[in-house]
């Protein structure tokens, strides 16, 4: 961790900020968000398919509002948008906890999804132009922060949720009134280069920044190859628990192995990003980069896919050895994947927008990655359950392998025909005038 600080010092006064805040803003959401569905269903005695429709309404409400926050963010600077979503967030949380009745709770669920719609793109952006030549150095500690809220969120919410769930949900509200303030106070306001005509004249209408983006085909085939990769990570959230709980059962045995799941995950990364992502910008390009990221990824899954052909023991150390270990092992290899990939990814999105509608470009890459994700997890549930009756419980996840190598043999076609290079100011004008 000390490098980690002697990193963060080397950056910008803003950038710092960012970092800290990503950490809080994961710390919040991640104080409550696990633990919901449980208050749903037990205190407020709320139906299941009504537990997934709130639940489902923030996924959609940020999913689908990605695009929307990034547009805002470039047209109304990134700060503004920063706050909004902060305080959107507050009296999201807020009223997750103080209200029981099923309209109130959507709304509520609403919020907070719009909020992360409202503050993800933007800060992102932000960190993007004002880390200037340090942006992968700076997206590697990003990521560092960000899985470090995670790791601490469920353990702090755990405690609170003991108490009272919606001392719980007071307390995150409470986080994000906090940044609210500490954005209004020390964050510098930022723009990023947006729409403005040629000379000074009037601001590019949304509609046709949108289709200039539309067109820029290097961008949508990098969205769309690098889809894969979200949808593999995910799986640390669904399909490994699902495996470990198979075999090792819902007893404490498989609880505790879950967890293990989760803290390997997220402690390889606080642990490692900064010393992976600097061993791979010092000896190879962003596009062999992300490339050996995805193939690590795809890895990932053979380990699982090797044990569901094994014999699974009646009981004992034998047992909890096959539900533990091989799930764990493809955790820790889809977080070196992602460490290797993520921050060559997001400068990536930003040389590919040509430095211009940053936030916009992040919030349709978001938008395309989340319906990948939502796609996905369906196809990955349906394929786990259908391939256990037909007695090839292997099957799914060679084809989450087989995902990672055609998502890496996508990304280094990209690469080797230079279409991962930045987008010089004259392809852009010429976009921009043809769309």
């Amino acid at each position: 961790m000390t490098g980690v600080l002697t990193q963060l010092r080397g950056h910008p006064r803003s950038v710092r900020l960012l970092m800290v805040n990503q950490f809080t803003i994961n710390l919040g959401f991640y104080m409550l968000m696990p633990y919901l569905a449980a208050h749903l269903a037990g205190p407020l005695g709320l139906a299941g398919w009504l537990v997934g429709l709130v639940l489902g309404v923030r996924n959609f409400s940020q999913q689908g509002m990605f695009l929307i926050g990034g547009t805002l963010a470039d047209r109304l600077g990134y700060k503004p948008v920063i706050v909004a979503g902060m305080v959107l967030r507050v009296l999201g949380f807020a009223t997750l906890g103080l209200v029981d009745s099923v309209p109130a709770l959507l709304a509520a669920s609403a919020a907070t999804g719009l909020a992360g719609a409202l503050f993800n793109p933007a800060t992102r952006a932000y960190l993007a132009a004002d880390s200037g030549e340090r942006r992968v150095e700076a997206f590697a500690l990003f990521n560092v922060f960000y899985q470090a809220g995670i790791l601490l969120g469920p353990l702090v919410g755990m405690v609170l949720t003991g108490i009272d769930f919606r001392v719980t949900c007071l307390t995150a509200a409470g986080v994000f009134a906090v940044l609210s303030v500490v954005q209004l106070r020390a964050l510098p306001a930022r723009r990023g280069t947006s729409g403005a005509a040629e000379g000074g004249g009037p601001a590019e209408g949304v509609l046709r920044q949108w289709r200039g983006m539309l067109s820029n085909r290097p961008f949508l085939l990098f969205s769309a190859a690098m889809t894969g990769s979200y949808v593999m990570t995910f799986q640390v959230y669904l399909a490994l628990p699902l495996e470990v709980r198979r075999l090792g059962g819902e007893g404490r045995f498989g609880t505790a192995a879950v967890a293990v799941l989760f803290a390997v995950s997220g402690l390889s990364t606080v642990l490692f990003q900064t010393r992976i992502t600097a061993w791979f910008k010092s000896r190879t390009s962003p596009g062999r980069a992300m490339t050996w990221g995805l193939l690590t990824m795809g890895l990932g899954f053979v380990p699982v896919a090797a044990a569901a052909v094994l014999p699974v023991p009646a009981g004992g150390p034998g047992r909890w050895a096959l539900a533990a270990v091989p799930p764990v092992l493809s955790a820790l290899l889809l977080a070196v994947g992602t460490m290797i990939a993520y921050p060559f990814e997001m400068d990536t999105i930003v040389r590919l927008s040509g430095d211009r509608l940053v936030a916009t470009h992040y919030g349709l890459y978001n938008t395309v990655c989340g319906i990948g994700i939502t796609v996905g997890n369906l196809l990955t549930g349906a394929a786990l359950d259908a391939a256990r009756r037909a007695g090839l419980p292997a099957l799914p996840w060679l084809a989450l392998a087989a995902l990672g190598l055609l998502c890496a043999a996508a990304v280094w076609g990209l690469h080797r025909t230079g279409r991962l290079a930045p987008a010089t100011e004259g392809g852009d004008r010429a976009r921009s005038v043809a769309a």
